[in-house]
């Protein structure tokens, strides 16, 4: 028997919230979200088996203007580099200089992006692109591996600033102003080591705690997602490297003025851990201590944890302990590729989802661009149907000036015949040619216009890309996008393809929690502002 039940649209109208204080958003379990808002699958996950769900706070739970928080990252960054007596008074900071995902080389000076197998597919020396030439010279034998201290990897968006310094700071040495450094590696090695400070010290938090409303953008639906995951009894956990006082503060910001009345962040976490000093958290033994009051006063854990309270440092095993849950009843949801996603799943097979809000503003893009990036696809096929022509005439002719293989077709059984085809195809090639150029440097631009989409490099997929297919079980654009689905769904991921591969597997899914076309219809409120040489 079927049961046709009445599909909602976005054009829904606003109903009464039943939480109150709590704003209606279009955030709702009966409104296919535009695909931009998605959740993508790689492994299907079935949120039903999910018993607890841990949280990253800084770029997860908390989404920062990017542009506000790196520059003033950049600006402390730049004045303490000043303080030391080196020439950047008159660098500043680009926001689209640098993406995630990128791959800063330590040996050369550059930031390259790698396809999925590593072979390096753009890169930048200092601030200025290499050529085709330069970048063949340079990485024609070369594959990126991260496990090489050579290979710096941009896991997330915190990276920005320190990246684009680098690149900076390269000019400068290559301009001989940088006496005191001896090689690129000198100079990654102390821009990463005054980020490092720079954050750990304090006073940019302390700014984004004075000014909230400039470096955070809230989300209401944030919040509703985990009221929801929460009410469907999922124990959730807040597990943050940042310290407790910013957590408060934060949390505080972006939680409390869309809970119900009488209801504060904290009573909507089982437990929460600052300071875990991720990625160590998953795979040490450290201990706890317990943050007992407002102002962060620590004192030594007695026994087990309890419910509610409030924890610093600690071990990841211990709070499997303390839940008594196995890795694959635990969801982890983080931004940072190698320190939420990677370690979490290979050290404790924890299931995990990817937050990667560029998704956002590319697929915008993309649909965007949908009719060039089209047009672009058409040619291309156009092309290689002629290319396939082109060859099988080439290899004729071939066959007739060796004098072997079997008799020519009657249409090109002479040298004339066959050279006058080759003429003719040569020529409606390069006619593409002159068309796909153009629409192929668009297509590289898509997102970001030095480094193009963060999840492909070219024509394959990005090494980023690669990572969060190995990594990430779920990922999507931000939190809130929980709530499109509910915390009861069976999320099924698609069939793995191969190039040989014709139709997908009867039983696989769609992998994509969303509408089935492109961005389309979207309402206001969910409006976001605003082939390469061989």
């Amino acid at each position: 028997m079927t049961v046709l039940l009445p599909r909602i649209s976005l054009e829904v109208s606003r109903r009464h919230s039943y939480l109150g204080a709590m704003p209606f958003s279009f955030s709702d379990p009966m409104v296919e979200p535009p695909r931009e808002r998605a959740l993508f699958c790689n492994r299907t996950l079935n949120m039903r088996a999910i018993k607890s769900i841990g949280y990253d706070m800084d770029y997860t739970l908390v989404h920062y203007q990017i542009e506000e928080w790196e520059s003033r990252a950049y600006e402390h960054l730049r004045q303490r580099l000043l303080a030391l007596g080196l020439p950047v008074a008159e660098l500043r900071f680009d926001p689209n200089g640098i993406i995630r995902g990128l791959v800063v080389d330590r040996e050369l000076g550059n930031v390259v992006k790698a396809n999925r197998f590593g072979y390096v597919k753009r890169a930048f020396h200092g601030t200025s692109p290499l050529s085709f030439e330069e970048l063949r010279s340079a990485y024609s034998r070369t594959i990126v591996d991260l496990a090489e201290p050579r290979w710096v990897f941009l896991n997330t968006l915190f990276s920005l600033s320190e990246a684009f310094m680098f690149s900076q700071l390269v000019d400068l040495y290559d301009q001989g102003k940088l006496p005191a450094l001896h090689s690129y590696r000198d100079i990654y090695d102390m821009t990463r080591k005054h980020i490092d400070l720079t954050h750990m010290e304090g006073e940019l938090k302390a700014e984004i705690v004075a000014a909230p409303e400039r470096f955070v953008v809230n989300d209401p639906d944030t919040v509703l997602a985990l009221l929801d995951q929460k009410n469907a009894g999922k124990q959730l956990l807040l597990i943050t490297n940042s310290e407790w006082s910013f957590t408060s503060a934060m949390m505080k910001w972006t939680f409390d003025p869309y809970l119900p009345s009488g209801m504060t962040w904290r009573d909507v976490f089982d437990l929460v851990i600052v300071a875990a000093n991720k990625p160590n958290f998953f795979s040490s033994k450290g201990g706890f201590l317990e943050v007992v009051n407002e102002e962060g006063l620590l004192k030594p854990v007695v026994g087990n944890l309890a419910p509610g309270k409030v924890y610093y440092g600690g071990n990841a095993a211990a709070v499997e302990y303390h839940l008594g849950l196995s890795g694959d009843e635990i969801l982890y949801v983080g931004d940072h590729i190698f320190g939420d996603v990677h370690v979490s799943k290979n050290v404790l097979r924890w299931r995990t989802a990817l937050i990667v809000r560029e998704l956002e503003h590319e697929l915008v893009s993309a649909f965007d661009a949908e009719a060039a990036l089209s047009e672009l696809a058409s040619l291309m096929q156009e092309k290689e149907a002629l290319e396939k022509e082109h060859c099988r005439y080439r290899l004729l002719l071939t066959r007739m000036r060796g004098q072997y293989g079997p008799a020519l077709p009657v249409e090109a059984d002479t040298e004339a015949e066959i050279s006058l085809a080759l003429g003719k195809l040569r020529g409606a090639i390069n006619l593409i040619d002159d068309k796909v150029g153009p629409l192929a440097k668009l297509a590289s631009e898509v997102g970001n216009v030095h480094w193009g989409p963060i999840m492909w490099a070219g024509n394959d997929k990005s090494h980023f890309a690669r990572q969060v297919e190995r990594y990430a079980d779920v990922y999507t654009s931000r939190v809130s996008n929980f709530t499109f689905a509910s915390p009861f769904v069976y999320l099924r991921s698609p069939r793995g393809t191969m190039p040989h591969d014709h139709a997908p597997a009867p039983a696989a899914g769609a992998g994509v929690y969303a509408s089935s076309g492109l961005i389309s219809s979207r309402p206001a409120a969910l409006e976001t502002t605003a082939e390469s040489k061989k």
